[in-house]
């Protein structure tokens, strides 16, 4: 950990506990063992707001993704994990979250100084989400069955399915949420009796290692979850075409979602793939207009942009749009720019040098294409990865800010006169993961909402998320769901069985 990096820690008073985790040597977590890369392969973490040595953390190998999955594998062939009973598992994922929400403000710390974002909102979204995603599945263990029949066919059967896990789960973590998105491919997976291989983003894989720690904790068996690091490239390639992985979950960018896709399905492995987004939002003349800024700009620059279903297509009706443009960027004035530690921070840097160039790539793309740029629009100067909030106007459909996954604080808005416009421009995207409507005539809303090619709808609000409420998208955004009881059906084989009687 280099000076900036420990006078950083220190200015904003992060606590002994994750200083103490952020100094020491970091392992993979293979079988219940912590382990350095087979080959001693490592790579440097760079905070974003200093963009100082963090720390470094081991580059795994095909080697040790192999070990972690004969460790998942035994633990899910006849290891402790499948003796369990479902309410020793349930036992087991509550402890789990218990110490999730014991440890929240370390987990927080290290989430906002790995990845960059703001403190306040790791600890009430990202942590809380990932204790509340835990304690929602652990009680679906106790609650999986299959269902009777009566069969029409001549003869005497006894005839009933039996709900089984798929087996070991491969999951591939995005770094923009790192330990929620975590917590969302886990909770349903340890719920219904599956062990994991998780691979985390190489950006950003501190609280997945810290995760880990805690796993133990609780009791949980050795190789029933395995942290392996590593590069994508490396590690997520293989787990993608290794023979032992029943089933492959996966949240990213839509070219690497559909690489890996295809080296699953080439051995029928299971799929969930939670790909990019480009989610319109649909603000009408009749709609609160200072309290709808102020949600569409919360909703597109919450985590500087970088979720993959924020509202960052918005169109508004036309009598209203200068209006609204106003109040749009009054509201997008008043968010503090500043280091993910400070307690006012609300645009915190981008998670890498290389997101900030492309964020900063697609700006200069969107004013050369003619776009009209009304508000930000530049790197803030001095260290750390930070871009201003950006508002383009007058946007056309054609321009690649309007169709394009740009990861950051980034909203394009245009004019629309009529619903049916409006329609067609929210649905002309290859992306289909949200959108939103803002609009007190909820008879237009819902006869709006089954017309929106998207996986979630939000009214009145954007990124309202619930562990018991489905999430995926729709065409190039992905297949499958993530929380939920739906996502129980990703995770579990039917099997049929007749039994002939007397």
């Amino acid at each position: 950990m280099d000076s900036n990096v420990k006078q950083y820690l220190q200015r904003f008073g992060v606590s002994e506990a994750t200083q103490r985790f952020l100094s020491k040597a970091q392992k993979m977590f293979i079988g219940g063992a912590w382990l350095d890369a087979s080959d001693g392969g490592s790579a440097e973490v760079i905070e974003p707001s200093t963009e100082g040595l963090l720390t470094r953390i081991p580059m795994g190998t095909v080697a040790d993704l192999d070990r972690a999955v004969q460790a998942a594998r035994g633990q899910f062939d006849g290891g402790a994990w499948r003796q369990l009973k479902p309410l020793q598992r349930e036992r087991l994922l509550h402890r789990l979250a218990d110490l999730l929400e014991a440890n929240a403000a370390e987990l927080a710390e290290i989430e906002s100084i790995d990845m960059g974002k703001s403190l306040v909102q790791a600890g009430a979204v990202d942590i809380q989400g990932s204790i509340d995603t835990f304690r929602y599945f652990a009680g679906w263990a106790s609650k999986i069955h299959g269902r009777s029949v009566e069969p029409s066919l001549p003869g005497n059967y006894l005839a009933y399915t039996r709900k089984e896990p798929v087996g070991v789960v491969g999951v591939i973590v995005p770094w923009n949420f790192p330990l929620q998105t975590l917590a969302w491919k886990l909770g349903a997976a340890l719920a219904v009796g599956c062990s994991v291989v998780v691979k985390p983003a190489e950006l950003t894989s501190l609280s997945a290692l810290r995760f880990a720690e805690l796993v133990q904790q609780a009791g949980i068996p050795d190789g029933v979850v395995n942290i392996v690091t590593g590069r994508g490239s490396v590690v997520g390639a293989a787990m993608a075409s290794h023979p032992g992985i029943d089933k492959l979950s996966f949240t990213g960018s839509t070219p690497v979602g559909c690489s890996v896709g295809k080296a699953a399905l080439e051995q029928m492995k299971r799929l969930t793939l939670e790909l990019g987004g480009k989610s319109p939002v649909i603000v009408f003349a009749d709609a609160d207009l200072k309290a709808a800024a102020q949600a569409v700009a919360n909703g597109v620059f919450f985590n500087s942009g970088q979720v993959c279903d924020a509202g960052t297509r918005a169109y508004i009706q036309r009598s209203i749009y200068p209006q609204f443009l106003r109040e749009l960027a009054a509201y997008t004035a008043s968010l503090k720019i500043a280091p993910g530690l400070d307690p006012d921070c609300f645009i915190s840097p981008l998670v890498s040098r290389q997101q900030q160039e492309r964020v900063l790539g697609y700006i200069a793309a969107g004013k050369a294409e003619g776009a009209e740029l009304y508000y930000g629009g530049e790197a803030v100067e001095g260290p750390g990865y930070f871009v201003q909030p950006t508002i383009f106007a007058n946007c056309r459909n054609d321009m690649r800010i309007v169709q394009e996954e740009i990861f950051g604080p980034v909203l394009v808005t245009a004019p629309f006169d009529d619903e049916e416009e409006a329609l067609a421009l929210a649905n002309d995207s290859p992306f289909g993961l949200a959108a939103a409507l803002y609009s007190n005539d909820l008879g237009r809303v819902h006869s709006l909402i089954p017309r929106l090619r998207a996986g979630s709808v939000y009214v009145n609000a954007h990124s309202t998320i619930d562990p018991a409420m489905p999430f995926g998208g729709y065409k190039q955004s992905g297949y499958g769901k993530d929380l939920g009881a739906e996502q129980l059906d990703y995770l579990l084989e039917t099997k049929a069985v007749w039994i002939t009687l007397p």
